[in-house]
């Protein structure tokens, strides 16, 4: 049975909305159609999750966002995350809009663009149009629909053929305000033989009802391109957090990703590559520590086409207290994708006897020259490795602590950033009560 979707806007309120923001007509036109379309689809299906019990209507409405000026104005809860980026280039969103960015000269220069999303469409709408929405489809379900009618913000990153580029560009995105629309969208494109390292972080402020953020990322790596995208989630127990990442990667690009889910509310996603050139391939990383009462949903996924195309996956899960947390991992190499390899694994570690994990590695085979392989694990801290450390005079707290940490050093050590890695590992020790 599906489920009749009750839209948080009119067709006509939206439209007024588009034309008063200056957006070209056919934005106006594909978020009326994507809104019209939302309204016979169903909810997205989770795996062993209903998410029709989640808060998945509380959207708000459009608020426009005050630029400021410098990076002295912004608010107290993004102050440590932009300390060091007068220099740089960052775009910050805060709710409904984006507050400020900044793109260095020297990367202008050379024809990159790395603005809000917002700017994009009405300044490059050549550049955006062929590939915004065309990832993730607003015909898949009533929240992809609802995504393409109703973003905001978000953040635009092309670079040139040929462009490597050396330091991370960066990107905060704010909510701290329960009653505005808070549904940014990234879109990176990255055309052939260039480089680029693009870094995110979600972040709430003190909110007094519940928020839903309904979030698309759409990542397009073209021949011999290589893009490592890492993002960081903390957003707070009122906000409800459904991501959606996909890359299509063409001949011999790559695509890195490294996701730390730091969320304190329930939250869903799935990171999915499109292995679609020959040659092309995806490392995905993905690291979460669940607390409290938390529902966790998270898929990772690797779609092969393409000929000699290699796919990793490795998810780290920490769970306490009354936390569950299931984790999928699915491989499908498609017909003709020869000589693929597909390799995963899920690991859930639980803290207390409350806490749930479920990890589930899958793998879809239509071809019989590939390699693919997957290992899962669910399970309590191990004793022996306790008593081995306390053996060399390590107190059992301190001893717990060191085996968490290296249970999640795979995916820690890979962050980018100096000052993520040091705000992951401090998100890290805050939920594990540290």
């Amino acid at each position: 049975m599906t489920t009749q979707t009750i839209l948080p806007v009119e067709s006509e309120a939206l439209r007024a909305l588009s034309e008063s923001n200056n957006e070209p007509g056919w934005l106006t036109e594909q978020r009326l159609e994507a809104l019209k379309l939302a309204s016979g689809l169903a909810l997205p299906k989770l795996e062993k999750q209903k998410i029709e019990r989640w808060n998945v209507s509380e959207y708000g409405t459009y608020k426009a966002s005050e630029a400021i000026a410098s990076l002295e104005e912004v608010p107290a809860s993004i102050k440590d995350l932009v300390k060091d980026q007068a220099e740089g280039s960052l775009v910050i969103q805060r709710n409904s809009g984006t507050v400020y960015s900044k793109l260095s000269a020297e990367l202008a220069a050379k024809g990159v663009i790395f603005t809000d999303l917002a700017t994009a469409v009405r300044e490059h709408s050549d550049l955006v149009k062929p590939y915004l929405n065309t990832a993730v489809k607003a015909d898949e379900h009533s929240l992809a629909a609802l995504h393409a009618a109703l973003w905001n913000g978000g953040v635009f990153l092309y670079v040139p053929k040929n462009v490597e580029i050396e330091v991370p560009l960066q990107a905060v995105l704010l909510t701290d305000d329960a009653t505005a629309t808070f549904a940014p969208h990234v879109l990176v494109v990255a055309e052939s033989n260039s480089s680029v390292t693009y870094v995110d972080n979600y972040v709430s402020g003190e909110l007094s009802s519940p928020v839903f953020h309904n979030g698309v990322v759409e990542v397009f790596v073209k021949a011999g391109a290589r893009v490592r995208f890492a993002s960081v989630h903390q957003l707070s127990t009122n906000v409800t957090d459904v991501s959606f990442r996909r890359a299509v990667v063409e001949n011999d690009g790559s695509i890195e990703w490294i996701v730390g889910e730091m969320n304190n509310g329930d939250t869903a996603s799935n990171t999915m590559t499109v292995l679609k050139g020959n040659g092309s391939s995806s490392d995905s990383k993905v690291i979460a520590v669940g607390s409290g009462s938390q529902k966790i949903n998270y898929t990772t996924e690797a779609r092969h086409f393409g000929k000699n195309t290699p796919s990793q996956m490795i998810t780290r899960a920490v769970m306490r207290e009354e936390a569950s947390a299931i984790i999928n991992g699915i491989t499908k190499i498609e017909k003709g994708a020869t000589k693929a390899d597909g390799q995963q694994t899920e690991k859930v570690l639980m803290l207390s006897p409350k806490a749930r994990g479920d990890a589930n590695p899958i793998l879809l085979i239509d071809e019989d020259d590939v390699t693919a392989g997957h290992a899962a694990s669910v399970g309590q801290v191990n004793v022996e490795q306790i008593h081995y450390l306390m053996s060399r005079g390590i107190n059992r707290t301190d001893a717990e602590r060191l085996i968490i940490y290296g249970f999640l050093a795979p995916v820690v050590a890979d962050i980018p950033l100096e000052a993520l890695r040091t705000q992951l590992q401090s998100l890290i020790e805050r939920k594990l009560g540290q």
